[in-house]
């Protein structure tokens, strides 16, 4: 155990100072230096493993082997003392001198295996009595016929001794076998315990080559969604991959890309700024010029003219509408923070509604409105657009003759604002991409001017400012329905949340 934890310190500390030193110079060096070290502890475990079984097998083999031979001495001792015995007893009777020489041999054939025997059970007491009754036997041939008689009494206690050398022969192998299996439970507890520290510590080598790899991969993930997301933070722009060669490069080129991507942002907003102003001050002198003309400045007009002039003014209005549109999507782009204060809704949809108004009026259009004051905290500059885009929407979509109604709801946590109008429903492949910006459905809008196709998106990115959402949905009286939906907000200005205020008079009606 004091082994496998020596080297799971010592695998860590020479992982961690190869880390510090040495770095892969590619990922695949990496990846095969990972392999390599993680390998280590399995196969010295592999080898301990190998060697204790080795071990085992040896002992094994060799206790086996004495096993065999100790017991077949045993034996042979036995079968001795037998042939011993009848041979001395087969002399009293027939008095042959052969038997006396058998009986002589068998003796010292004994003699020499009790000695091997004695190296086994040192100290026996039985191969003691043997030795000496061995002595005693020896003498037999020098005997008188009547002593001789007398002394055949030894070979029953002689048996004795033979019997009991032999239990303690069987005894001994028992031990000896015991003394086996008890070191292959060491062996085995060994080997656990190694096989627990030295797999933990190919996990845990598994686990730091796994960061070293993983690591500058999610610093490039992180840096992939910061740019997808335009999030732009010097910290996280100035943090440097680190890992191999083929993953630093592709950092440095996502840093080159990260620089391009704000020389594009700088120009595009530079662009803006000039477009707005080089467009803005012409727009500017032709509405001026339209309006002095509507003013009679220039003299009277006929009826034709006056039409004329009428179409060049609301175009005029219709251009100056997207060159805002476009400079508001741009403004949204770049996360401005919403102004939320207390707000009656019914006045901002007045508001809204004055600027459409001969629009309105040119498509003949019913209108249905909510009544107020429905008071919520909101952002007027935001919420004002979500209800100018939707409803300059209804205008250029709507049918001639139709309705366009905006009702209210308020609930304890939300407002709901929603927008429809009739006329031709939009199509099942536009839904998807509605709030998408530059998006341009099947749909054609109605009048002389073409749309930018970043209306609703221009609307969906002011409901967001306010933590809200804006959604098309399905209205069975209604060809085309959209919902704002606005969350009880705090007020910047009291620094407390105060809750929305809305009259029983909040109901539908028609102006």
């Amino acid at each position: 155990m004091d082994v496998s934890f020596t080297f799971f310190h010592r695998s860590l500390a020479m992982t961690s100072a190869a880390t510090r030193r040495w770095r892969p110079r590619s990922l695949l060096q990496l990846v095969l230096l990972a392999f390599l070290v993680v390998m280590l502890p399995l196969g010295v475990l592999m080898y301990q493993a190998g060697q204790a079984l080795s071990e085992l097998s040896r002992l094994a083999e060799v206790s086996a082997r004495q096993a065999v031979e100790e017991t077949r001495r045993a034996r042979t001792l036995g079968a001795l003392a037998v042939e011993m015995e009848r041979g001395a007893r087969q002399y009293e009777v027939v008095q042959q001198e052969s038997l006396l020489e058998i009986f002589s041999t068998r003796l010292e054939e004994f003699r020499d295996l009790l000695a091997q025997q004695q190296r086994l059970l040192t100290g026996s007491p039985d191969i003691r009595a043997l030795e000496e009754q061995l002595d005693e036997l020896a003498k037999l041939p020098e005997l008188s016929p009547e002593e001789y008689s007398e002394a055949l009494e030894q070979f029953s206690t002689f048996s004795e001794h033979v019997e009991g050398m032999r239990r303690e022969t069987n005894a001994r192998i028992d031990q000896r076998l015991d003394a086996i299996r008890s070191r292959a439970h060491d062996v085995q507890q060994r080997l656990w315990w190694q096989s627990g520290a030295l797999v933990s510590a190919s996990l845990l080598l598994m686990l730091l080559f796994t960061r070293l790899i993983i690591r500058p991969v999610r610093q490039l993930e992180r840096r992939i969604l910061g740019i997808g997301s335009g999030y732009q933070d010097g910290a996280v722009g100035a943090q440097r991959v680190q890992g191999p060669a083929e993953l630093v490069a592709l950092g440095e080129r996502l840093d080159w890309l990260t620089a391009r991507l704000d020389e594009l942002e700088a120009q595009k907003q530079q662009f803006l700024r000039h477009m707005s102003h080089e467009l803005k001050t012409p727009l500017a002198s032709v509405r001026e010029g339209s309006a002095l003309l509507s003013d009679g400045v220039a003299g009277e007009m006929t009826a034709r003219q006056r039409e004329v002039l009428e179409l060049i003014d609301s175009s005029g209005a219709e251009l100056q509408r997207l060159i805002e549109q476009l400079l508001d999507y741009n403004l949204l782009q770049h996360s401005r923070s919403a102004e939320i204060k207390r707000l009656d809704m019914a006045t901002v949809l007045r508001e809204v509604l004055a600027k459409h108004r001969l629009g309105l009026q040119s498509k003949d259009m019913r209108v249905e409105v909510f009544s107020g004051p429905l008071h919520w905290y909101a952002d007027h500059q935001a919420s004002a657009r979500v209800l100018d885009n939707l409803i300059s929407n209804a205008v250029a979509y709507g049918a001639d003759g139709g309705e366009l109604l905006v009702r209210a709801r308020a609930h304890h946590d939300r407002l709901e604002l929603e927008v429809a109008n009739t006329g031709e429903p939009i199509a099942e492949q536009d839904r998807p991409h509605l709030f998408e910006a530059f998006y341009q459905g099947q749909a054609r809008r109605k009048g002389a001017l073409k749309g930018s196709g970043i209306g609703l998106s221009v609307a969906a990115d002011c409901a967001r400012v306010q933590n809200g959402r804006l959604e098309l949905i399905d209205d069975p009286r209604w060809a085309v329905c959209f919902r704002l939906t606005l969350p009880v907000a705090q007020p910047q200005e009291e620094h407390k949340q105060m809750p929305a205020e809305t009259g029983s008079n909040a109901r539908d009606l028609t102006i």
